[in-house]
C-alpha cells in the first residue's frame, strides 16, 4: 500500500517512465488529485437547474436575459474569480491531495471572430490559479473539458446541437489545435504543469460512427504541441465516457498516458482489468481522471483499490451545490427555484429580484461559505478519522487478508480473492454500488464478509496528526459467542469477546493513542464466527 502525507513528491516536470510516473527528482510518485468542475464550464446538474439550464450557454443565456448583457459579464467575471480561489487551492493541499485538474470549455477562452484569438482575461485567471497551485505545490493537469463544436455532443461539452461537431468540422479542429498550441507555448518550460488532458470523454456509444477520427485528432493535436514543447506528458481518453480504449491501437508519443473515467460501478479489481492489461501492453501509466459522484463508503474502497494497483486518481468534483457527496457544498441562495421555474418554462422573475438571488449565489461560491465535508477527502485519502467498509481489506493473499477455508464468492466482489461474502439479507446477487445521489448505503445493499475460526483481515489508514481513537466494528456473530484479536502496529494485540444475534455495533479497541503515519489495523477470529459490516476509528475528542 502507498500513502502519502504532504506534497513533497510535487518537485520538476513528471514524465512517464514505463508504467510508472516519475517526479524531476526521479521519485516514482501517484497522482491524487480533484477536478474543478463548474469553475470554466458550469455543469447545470451541480447548480440543481433542469434540462434548460443544463450546459453553460444555456445558463449563460438566463443570467443575460435576466439581469442584462453588461451586468451578466460582470457576473461572470466575478464567478471566474469566486468559485476557485487562493483558499479553495490552500486548501487542496492542506487535505492532502498533490494535483488538481483544471476543465476549461473552448468558447470561454476564444474570442468570436475571423482570427484565432483568445480572451487574454480568462487567460490570466487560469495563470493566477496555476501561481498558487506553483505556490502550494500542486500539479496542475489542464483539461480541455469543452472542444470547440464539442467532442461528445452533449451538455457537459457545451454542445450547441447535441452534435460532435469537432469531428464534423475541420475549423473546430483547427480552432482545438490551436488551443492546445498556445497552452504548449506557454507552459513549455513550467513544471508545475502535470500535463494536458486533450478532449474529455469524447464520443459516445450513440456517436461511434466517429470513433475512427479520435485517434488521428489526438495525433495531430500531440504534434502540434511537440513543435514547441518536448516535456510535458500527453493524456489521452478513450470513447464513451472514457471507458473505451478500443480506440487505442498505436502508441504515438514517447511521453503517454491513458486515462479512464469511473462512477458508480463495483470498486474492485475486475472493473478495471481492462485498462490494467492495456497498461502491460503499452508500458505506459494509467489515470483514473474523474470518478466520484457517490458516498463516502464507495470511496474509500474504490480509491484505494487504484491506490493499491499503482493507478494515479482524480476526484470529481471540488464543490457544488447542496450536496454531501464533495468535499465543499455550495448553499442554495434563498429564491432559487424561481430560477429554476423559469428555466422550465414559468414565470420571469424580475430584473431586481433576479439580480439579488445571483449575487447571493456569487457569495456561496466562496469557500469561506460553503459547508464542508470533510470525511469525503478522507475517504478518498484514507486518513482517520474512518469507516472502512468489511469488503475493501487489503489486496493480495497473506498481506491484505488470510482465509483458511477458501470458498468460491457467490456475490460476484472481489471473486478472485475467495473470501467467502454475501448480502446482509442473505441474497446472492452481486451488490449494488450505484448511489449516485451520495446517499449511504442501505443496510440491504451492502455485502458483510464472512470471517471462521484462523481468518483475518487487514486495513491500511494513515493518521495525518497523532490523536486518540475508538475503533468499533459493526458485526453479527453467528454462534453464541466468538473471540477476536485485534492487531494494530505499535500495540499489543487485543483480544475481546462479542456476542449477540443481531447486527450491533461493538467496541473492539478504545481509547487507543494512534501515533502520526501509516496505520494497519489486523482483525483475527480466534474463535466462533463473526460476519463483519465495517470497522471505524472514530475521534474521541
Amino acid at each position: 500500500m502507498s500513502i502519502h502525507m504532504g506534497n513533497i513528491d510535487v518537485s520538476g516536470f513528471i514524465r512517464a517512465d514505463g508504467n510508472k510516473i516519475i517526479n524531476g527528482d526521479g521519485k516514482e510518485i501517484i497522482l491524487r488529485g480533484v477536478g474543478f468542475g463548474s469553475w470554466l464550464l458550469p455543469e447545470g446538474y451541480m447548480w440543481k437547474f433542469p434540462i434548460g439550464g443544463d450546459r453553460p450557454r444555456k445558463i449563460e443565456a438566463m443570467v443575460k436575459d435576466l439581469i442584462g448583457e453588461e451586468k451578466a459579464t460582470l457576473f461572470w467575471d466575478t464567478y471566474v474569480e469566486r468559485y476557485i480561489d487562493e483558499i479553495d487551492i490552500r486548501e487542496v493541499a492542506q487535505q492532502g491531495y498533490n494535483s488538481v485538474r483544471l476543465p476549461i470549455n473552448a468558447r470561454d477562452i476564444l474570442v468570436e471572430g475571423d482570427d484565432i484569438t483568445f480572451n487574454e482575461k480568462r487567460l490570466a485567471r487560469i495563470h493566477q490559479v496555476i501561481e498558487w497551485c506553483r505556490q502550494y505545490k500542486i500539479y496542475v493537469i489542464l483539461d480541455l473539458h469543452g472542444a470547440s463544436g464539442g467532442q461528445t455532443g452533449a451538455n457537459i461539452d457545451d454542445s450547441e446541437n447535441d452534435l460532435p461537431e469537432l469531428f464534423t468540422n475541420r475549423h473546430n479542429q483547427e480552432l482545438t489545435i490551436a488551443i492546445w498550441r498556445m497552452f504548449a507555448e506557454r507552459y513549455k518550460d513550467d513544471w508545475i504543469i502535470a500535463g494536458y488532458d486533450l478532449l474529455n470523454e469524447p464520443l459516445p456509444d450513440y456517436f461511434s460512427q466517429y470513433n475512427d477520427l479520435v485517434l488521428p485528432l489526438y495525433k495531430e493535436i500531440t504534434a502540434a504541441i511537440r513543435e514547441v514543447d518536448k516535456q510535458h506528458m500527453i493524456i489521452i481518453e478513450g470513447v464513451h465516457w472514457s471507458t473505451d480504449w478500443s480506440i487505442f491501437t498505436e502508441k504515438f508519443d514517447h511521453n503517454l498516458m491513458l486515462q479512464f473515467h469511473k462512477y458508480w460501478n463495483n470498486p474492485d479489481t475486475e472493473s478495471i482489468q481492462k485498462y490494467l492489461d492495456k497498461r502491460d501492453e503499452w508500458n505506459v501509466p494509467i489515470f483514473m481522471g474523474e470518478g466520484g459522484e457517490n458516498n463516502a463508503q464507495w470511496y474509500t474502497g474504490a480509491f484505494q483499490m487504484f491506490e493499491d494497483h499503482l493507478i494515479s486518481w482524480n476526484f470529481w468534483t471540488w464543490k457544488k451545490m447542496n450536496t454531501s457527496n464533495s468535499p465543499y457544498s455550495i448553499r442554495m441562495p434563498e429564491g432559487w427555484d424561481l430560477l429554476t421555474a423559469y428555466l422550465e418554462g414559468g414565470a420571469k422573475p424580475d430584473a431586481v429580484t433576479s439580480e439579488t438571488i445571483l449575487n447571493q449565489f456569487l457569495d456561496n461560491i466562496r469557500l469561506e461559505q460553503c459547508d464542508a465535508f470533510p470525511e469525503i477527502s478522507r475517504s478518498l485519502l484514507r486518513h482517520l478519522p474512518l469507516q472502512i467498509p468489511a469488503e475493501f481489506y487489503g489486496q493480495g493473499e497473506n498481506v491484505g487478508f488470510g482465509i483458511v477455508q477458501k470458498k468460491e464468492n457467490k456475490v460476484g466482489f472481489r471473486a478472485s480473492d475467495h473470501v467467502p461474502m454475501r448480502m446482509i439479507t442473505g441474497e446472492t446477487e452481486k451488490p449494488s454500488y450505484h448511489s449516485e445521489g451520495g446517499k449511504r448505503w442501505a443496510e440491504n445493499n451492502t455485502v458483510c464478509v464472512e470471517l471462521h475460526q484462523g481468518d483475518w483481515l487487514a486495513y491500511d489508514a494513515l493518521c495525518v496528526e497523532a490523536h486518540r481513537f475508538d475503533l468499533h466494528a459493526r458485526l453479527h456473530v453467528a454462534s453464541e459467542q466468538a473471540i477476536l484479536s485485534i492487531e494494530l502496529e505499535g500495540h499489543e494485540p487485543v483480544n475481546c469477546k462479542v456476542s449477540g444475534e443481531k447486527w450491533h455495533e461493538s467496541l473492539l479497541m478504545g481509547n487507543i493513542n494512534v501515533a502520526k503515519g501509516a496505520v494497519q489495523m489486523i482483525i483475527r477470529v480466534l474463535q466462533g464466527q463473526v460476519d463483519l459490516d465495517w470497522i471505524e476509528f472514530s475521534f474521541i475528542e
